[in-house]
């Protein structure tokens, strides 16, 4: 089993794994490092652009780690939300 699944059903994505709390951790150090690292770069200092860069970077290793999680369970509400809307327009035309 590798250690950041990749591959998950919408109902095994509803429960909390290791991935949901690597991206809890990463989460608010890579808001600090992109507050931060803008800031400095608007000074034009070189840490800045280090530190703004190591912030996007982990960023997207953030988004890596959840989105087939989050995709997963969005596709699944889609399909619901699509029965409801069908069942809906059906008793608005009263039909059965």
């Amino acid at each position: 089993m590798p250690f950041i699944r990749r591959q998950w059903t919408p109902r095994e994505a509803e429960k909390w794994t290791r991935e949901d709390t690597i991206t809890v951790i990463i989460s608010p150090l890579v808001y600090v490092l992109l507050m931060i690292g803008t800031a400095l770069s608007m000074f034009a200092m070189w840490q800045g652009f280090v530190i703004l860069g190591a912030g996007v970077i982990l960023m997207l290793v953030m988004f890596w780690i959840i989105n087939p999680k989050l995709s997963s369970i969005s596709g699944e509400y889609e399909k619901k939300q699509k029965g409801y809307i069908e069942e809906l327009e059906r008793s608005v035309k009263w039909e059965e």
